[in-house]
């Protein structure tokens, strides 16, 4: 007989780490024969995917008609507002994140299991909350073969690679990476909601990369496929995953333990001069064997049946202690809550203040831009203005030139008319005679020997 889920989570909206995870393991639940119903108040495209699978998605704990059989908690809120509605449902709290305050594990009798999906959310369990190590167990993500199928095999250099993250954006890890590409000969292209690009089906893209830089989940799925993948995001840089760590990094989720080296292009060119086709496909077959759904699946239906065996055998505490429970719970968040609503107050103030001076500036602004208009208004008066007074001067100038041209075409006139001339022609025959030259010459030396 089929299992009724309750699985929570802080948000069915866009496609990330636990709400892929809820997706994933829902579809998975109900293709066993399971009742998997998905809450959380805020629903996106993570909900609208779960609804045409035709998991039931609900944002309000009323709208089930019935208690389920257990509750598969992500996120203390939506998991405390669960146990608390569902009095006597057994639960069981999961915990996927190191640094996520959402991720913390609430303290409640009808809490079975606890169950990290790395070493460090296993730490975090252990040694921050005082969780029980026999309450405690790992159970590492998983990834679906039938969908993250095998690539053709990697080329013995890469040249086309891909950051894979919601995270990576211009002013975090993007720049550094996509230079160390530059250096390294490598196309880049970038998937994630922090560029603007997302994608709902990263099974199709993948194969077609040769380098992945990635963490986690999208680290985990890029290894699937086949292709060489270096531990990158916004905390850091962490190797590339060969075989000589894989079973290390496997256990850390190849998440934020793994990434230890500052964010420099020096970092990641040697990261990517690691690359090794053969060792990559090496790599891909151990995940292929080790993290398929369908067997972390087993684990889980597993926990479940024992979660619910042992709430029939040892009944938990009585109502009173779950309502101190509860009371400590609420006692420790409640001044978290009122801080954050603190912190909104002052965000909103701050938002106001930076609107206000946002608004001031662009008026100086625009006052500056008035000043500098007239300013070059005034200019270009001035310089039309001296522009009109050369003008004037050409223009001066033409009519003195066109004068001067009229005058040279009537003396010409004048010259040619001389030079046309009756007694001029005579004169230059006379002239060209030699013996008139030599009388007129001795004419006009006898003229002035008597005149002397």
């Amino acid at each position: 007989m089929g299992l009724k889920i309750l699985i929570t989570n802080n948000t069915l909206a866009s496609r990330a780490g636990t709400e892929l995870y809820v997706r994933d393991l829902a579809v998975e639940l109900l293709k066993r024969g399971h009742t998997p119903i998905a809450y959380s108040t805020v629903h996106g495209a993570v909900a609208e995917e779960l609804r045409a699978a035709t998991v039931p998605v609900i944002d309000h704990l009323d709208s089930l008609g019935a208690p389920p059989d257990l509750i598969h908690g992500h996120h203390h809120l939506e998991t405390m507002t669960a146990l608390l509605r569902f009095p006597g449902v057994p639960a069981i709290y999961f915990c996927h994140g190191w640094l996520p305050w959402e991720e913390s594990p609430p303290k409640f009798p009808r809490i079975m299991h606890y169950i990290a999906v790395d070493e460090t959310c296993r730490d975090r369990l252990l040694h921050e909350h005082a969780i029980p190590d026999e309450r405690v167990r790992l159970l590492l993500n998983f990834v679906d073969l039938k969908r993250f199928k095998p690539r053709d095999p990697l080329p013995e250099k890469p040249t086309r690679a891909l950051v894979f993250s919601n995270n990576a954006t211009e002013i975090t890890n993007l720049p550094a990476v996509r230079e160390a590409c530059i250096r390294s000969n490598l196309e880049l292209d970038v998937i994630g909601n922090g560029v603007g690009n997302p994608t709902h089906r990263p099974e199709d893209v993948l194969p077609n990369y040769d380098l992945v830089f990635a963490k986690g989940r999208a680290a985990l799925e890029a290894l699937s496929v086949g292709a060489a993948v270096i531990l990158c995001d916004v905390t850091g840089v962490g190797p590339m995953v060969t075989t000589g760590n894989m079973e290390k990094l496997r256990l850390l989720n190849f998440g934020i333990r793994t990434l230890q080296k500052s964010i420099e292009v020096e970092v990641l060119t040697q990261q990517i001069a690691r690359y090794d086709a053969f060792d990559a496909m090496k790599v891909s077959s151990w995940v292929r064997q080790t993290a398929a759904m369908e067997d972390t699946l087993d684990e889980l239906i597993a926990l479940y049946e024992e979660a619910l065996e042992e709430h029939r055998k040892n009944p938990p505490a009585d109502y009173a202690a779950e309502v101190r429970a509860a009371s400590l719970y609420l006692r420790h968040w409640v001044p978290n809550l009122t801080l954050q609503q603190h912190t909104r107050a002052q965000y909103e103030a701050l938002r106001i203040e930076y609107e206000r001076i946002r608004a001031e500036c662009e008026s100086r602004h625009g006052e500056n831009l008035r000043q500098e208009s007239e300013y070059l208004r005034e200019q270009c008066q001035n310089q039309q203005k001296k522009l009109d007074a050369l003008k004037c001067q050409l223009d001066v100038l033409r009519g003195e030139y066109d004068s001067m041209q009229t005058e040279r075409d009537t003396l010409r006139s004048e010259l040619d008319r001389i030079y046309g001339s009756l007694t001029l022609r005579l004169h230059n025959r006379l002239i060209a005679m030699p013996w008139v030259g030599q009388t007129l010459r001795s004419c006009v030396k006898l003229i002035a020997g008597r005149t002397n």
